[in-house]
């Protein structure tokens, strides 16, 4: 994704390539930083309250100090970019290692051009080994940038020659994407994970939990193992910035394309639409 526009807590709008943070802070020492990632429709960051307060929960967990101003931070960059449509992506790291204030950024980039084109010839994806956060200290639900294991899936779901991986449980128990919640159908139920197994409460899948119902959809959250994923009659994967993806094939198995990630794809857009 390309940096169209950069700014910085305590320094405003800055250039795409200026130096932001000092060789000593702890995001890049260590990993102690989070960050949301959310997507902008006409102008307007879909469900930044949302983003934000996920955010700030974060960081407690990391004993991150919340900054005031998170708003204004973004609509400074958003202003600066005339772009309708883009990516935000909001950081707060815990500052220099021994006397660092927290900082907090807000970037506005491009989106990446091949969605639409994934969206209509379905991903695939390979099951990958994670893990239950279940711990306090795995920080299950807490979005850092410690993000090197979700990488590295990445890479190896495009090793096996697939578009992405979604993480199961030793005793095969599906938890996740490397960056999206998993979903899939069987009649008139959708299924998907519970949070209760450690996995990142996904603002776009509780939009989708709502609007599944709306659209006479029931949703049913709970543990599944990957023979549940792997015989549906429908698959797909929610994300802020991909939204609803169909899932056409698992471990090699393919899954027929079928109604209900387009039509939550459509309410979702509507929705973005309204400013909702």
């Amino acid at each position: 994704m390309s940096l169209l526009a950069a700014a910085v807590g305590g320094r405003g709008l800055i250039s795409p390539d200026e130096p932001v943070l000092y060789a000593d802070d702890e995001a890049l020492l260590r990993g102690r930083a989070v960050f949301e990632t959310l997507r902008v429709y006409g102008g307007r960051p879909f469900r930044l309250d949302d983003h934000l307060a996920r955010m700030q929960a974060s960081a407690g967990r990391l004993d991150i100090a919340w900054p005031p101003g998170f708003d204004e931070l973004t609509a400074l960059a958003l202003d600066a970019t005339g772009e309708p449509d883009a990516v935000l992506r909001l950081y707060l790291t815990a500052g220099r290692e021994r006397a660092g204030a927290p900082v907090a950024l807000a970037l506005v980039s491009a989106l990446p051009a091949d969605l639409d084109e994934r969206r209509a010839r379905g991903i695939t994806l390979a099951s990958l080994l994670g893990i239950r956060a279940d711990a306090p200290w795995l920080l299950g639900g807490v979005k850092s940038t410690s993000y090197a294991v979700n990488m590295a899936a990445e890479a190896e779901a495009r090793a096996r020659g697939v578009d992405d991986a979604v993480f199961v449980r030793d005793d095969g128990v599906v938890l996740e994407g490397p960056v999206t919640n998993v979903w899939w159908r069987r009649a008139r139920t959708l299924y998907t994970p519970s949070l209760d197994l450690g996995i990142l409460a996904g603002v776009t899948r509780a939009v989708l939990v709502d609007l599944a119902v709306r659209i006479g959809y029931e949703v049913v959250e709970g543990t599944y193992g990957l023979a549940d994923l792997l015989g549906a009659e429908e698959a797909f994967t929610s994300s802020s910035v991909r939204e609803v993806m169909p899932v056409v094939e698992v471990d090699g198995v393919e899954l027929e394309r079928g109604p209900a990630a387009d039509e939550l794809q459509l309410a979702l857009r509507d929705l973005a639409k309204e400013g909702s």
